[in-house]
Order: structure tokens, then C-alpha cells, then sequence
């Protein structure tokens, strides 16, 4: 007699669908956190003008941007903040993105230099060295 030999029903294999949800989730979030560091240049703002400039060339550096109004508020990651809180944040950035971070500050061209002080104070007191300023050049014929 010849005996019966049983096809297993069911074929294994991986699970597919936990994968494409992470890999969606992940797209998604590099799609908003790269929306919100562009949103911070383009802040309208008159910034001042220079003679002579060096070209914003993308950089592996980390880089955390302070805007500067013509009023004097201070504005980091997109909300005002305090002389105090800025000191803390540029210290926290710091210590999570390496010695090598940029504070790059865009001010306004009205704006006076007492805005901008305690800005460089705050840097110093985080123990940021890399502080560049950003301007329009001024197109020399």
C-alpha cells in the first residue's frame, strides 16, 4: 500500500507589512524635520549687506540657526526665545551635536548691536566657538 504524503497548506515567509509601516513612518519624519530646518531661513527678514562674503556651501557641520527681528525678539527653531533659554537650548545642541556646531544669526540690517550681544554671550557661555553671520554681498562690478 502506498502511503499519502501531505502537502503542507500554508507557505511560510516573512511579514512585509511592520517593514513598509516603519519605512513610511521614517520617510515621513525626514520629510517634516527637513521642511522645518529650511523653514528657518526663510524667515522674511532684510538682512544686512556685505562687500565681501563667502558663499553658503552645505556642510556636514550641524548648524543651529537664531533669527533676529528688527524689534529685538529673539527667535530660535521657530518661537521666541529668552536670553536664558537660548543660553540652555545652544548648551543642550551642544552637547547632542559635537564641538563642532555652527550657530549661524540672521539679523535684521535695523536691528542694533545690543540685539546681537547677548547672542554671542549665550554662545560663549555654551562653549560655541563657530558663530558666522548671514548677509547678502554686494555684487562688486
Amino acid at each position: 500500500m502506498k502511503a499519502p504524503r501531505y502537502k503542507p497548506s500554508k507557505k511560510y515567509g516573512f511579514n512585509m507589512t511592520p517593514m513598509i509601516d516603519v519605512v513610511f513612518l521614517l520617510i515621513i519624519f525626514f520629510l517634516v524635520s527637513s521642511h522645518l530646518a529650511r523653514q528657518e531661513n526663510q524667515i522674511e527678514m532684510r538682512l544686512p549687506v556685505a562687500k565681501s562674503a563667502d558663499d553658503d556651501v552645505e556642510q556636514d557641520a550641524p548648524r543651529v540657526t537664531v533669527n533676529v527681528k528688527e524689534d529685538g525678539t529673539t527667535w530660535i527653531a521657530g518661537r521666541p526665545v529668552t536670553p536664558e533659554v537660548l543660553t540652555q537650548r545652544l548648551t543642550i545642541a551642544r552637547d547632542q551635536q559635537g564641538e563642532d556646531l555652527e550657530v549661524r544669526i540672521r539679523g535684521s540690517r535695523v536691528a542694533p548691536y545690543a540685539f546681537f550681544e547677548p547672542i554671542m554671550l549665550a554662545c560663549t557661555e555654551s562653549g560655541i566657538w563657530n558663530v558666522t553671520f548671514a548677509v547678502y554681498r554686494e555684487d562688486v562690478q
